[in-house]
């Protein structure tokens, strides 16, 4: 049986939460490898909605097992808040069911303060868009090797010390800022209030997952954002703090590579982007609006309204390379139902030269103007489509094209928000 890596192919928000959750399904374990609570999927089961954060999808299934793995940054308020959340909408969220990796290290308030203060200082070009979740002092904190990890919660004795070494180096910071300092002794004593909440998940998650793998299991790996956020391959400084990458999800959870048998790459029919940061084919008018409203495009976690534009194929194909996609999971075509024709961009003009990449730096990405190929439009209803006969030809062709641009196969095609409606090519789970 294969496992099976899902990863988003653009700027995240390509409608993973109705594959997830249709993956999930077929999954026996479900995986979540990097991110915090600055993103989520929003599943629809039996009419009940979930918009969830830090909590694998597969939570929403009975006899499934979630895992957070050691490549998450965790709130635990974030996290506790959460299943009392998905209690309440009856799923049954027990330590038995969820699985919290001790090596996971959390994001504290010391955390978010740092974000917002930041990103107030910087001036109004050097926004980088952050959701103020304290998503990246996190990150820094566990590359600098002074993070609080799951495990410390364990002994609030020896805590007090590792929270002495982090505040010397927050504190001169928010000195710095002009902002109020955080209290040693106070940020102990709420540690010290959730601790007993949080430990009962903590666990050895990758000997869960090795545990799994020898049992012949599906695992699914979840992973949040998208390729184009990824820290290093992304654009960068416009980019989430984690590898985006389906690598990660080896290095996020604990099991070698070879564990991953087949990578799924979400990708939106046409392209939208959250916050700040370069966008090629981005439509700031009636067109871009259109594409808004259509596809409901406000983010899961912050609401924010997303930036639209058309199919960028240089981009997805660039993250197809570097992820490994093995299949494509073409969401939200239902969108472009009623449009005369369709800009899809095939390349990029940078200074006068054609180039078939997304370049490194930051003035390249904000320089390169795309160039397009019209491709005809279809007027007659996709949505709900179960088969490829159902499409209009049209239709056919463009998703047809696509595929020839990102030379990648399409194993899923999604045609509206209900799960049930998707049209299934390949199945990942398939040996």
């Amino acid at each position: 049986m294969a496992n099976v890596v899902v990863v988003g192919s653009q700027w995240g928000d390509e409608g993973k939460g109705k594959i997830v959750d249709w993956l999930s399904e077929r999954a026996d374990v479900v995986a979540r490898f990097q991110g915090g609570h600055n993103a989520g999927h929003t599943l629809v089961v039996d009419g009940v909605t979930y918009a969830l954060s830090l909590l694998p999808s597969g939570i929403v299934r009975d006899g499934k097992m979630s895992l957070i793995g050691n490549g998450v940054v965790v709130d635990p308020w974030a996290l506790l808040k959460e299943i009392e959340t998905a209690r309440s909408k009856g799923l049954d969220v027990n330590s038995d069911r969820l699985k919290l990796s001790e090596a996971a290290a959390l994001i504290l308030p010391v955390h978010s303060a740092l974000d917002h203060a930041r990103e107030e200082e910087r001036s109004k070009g050097e926004k980088i868009g952050t959701t103020g979740r304290g998503i990246g002092p996190a990150y820094e904190d566990k590359v600098a090797r002074r993070a609080i990890r799951v495990c410390d919660l364990s002994d609030l004795e020896a805590l007090k010390g590792r929270i002495a070494n982090l505040l010397m180096h927050h504190n001169a910071l928010l000195r710095g800022m002009g902002r109020p300092e955080v209290d040693a002794d106070e940020l102990h004593g709420q540690l010290a209030e959730i601790a007993d909440k949080i430990l009962p998940y903590s666990a050895r998650v990758w000997d869960i997952l090795d545990q799994a793998k020898k049992r012949g299991d599906r695992i699914l790996f979840e992973g949040a954002q998208g390729l184009m956020l990824d820290v290093d391959h992304g654009t960068y400084p416009f980019v989430t703090s984690s590898n985006t990458s389906s690598g990660q999800a080896a290095a996020g959870t604990g099991m070698g590579p070879g564990a991953i048998d087949y990578v799924l790459g979400i990708t939106k029919a046409y392209t939208t982007r959250v916050g700040e940061g370069p966008f090629p084919t981005e439509l700031e008018d009636e067109t871009g609006q259109r594409l808004g409203e259509r596809g409901h495009e406000f983010g899961t976690v912050t609401g924010r309204k997303r930036r639209c534009g058309w199919f960028d194929a240089v981009m997805v194909r660039q993250a197809v390379k570097i992820a490994g996609i093995t299949g494509i999971a073409l969401t939200k075509l239902d969108v472009l139902d009623g449009f005369d024709e369709l800009n899809v961009c095939t390349g990029y003009e940078l200074d006068g030269e054609v180039i078939d990449y997304f370049p490194t730096s930051t003035r390249d990405q904000a320089h390169v103007k795309p160039l397009y190929e019209t491709l005809e439009g279809w007027h007659d209803s996709t949505e709900g489509s179960r088969s490829w006969s159902d499409l209009p030809a049209t239709a056919v062709k463009y998703v047809r094209r696509i595929e020839e641009l990102i030379e990648t196969p399409v194993a899923l095609l999604s045609t509206s928000p209900k799960r049930e409606y998707t049209i299934l090519v390949k199945d990942p789970f398939a040996d």
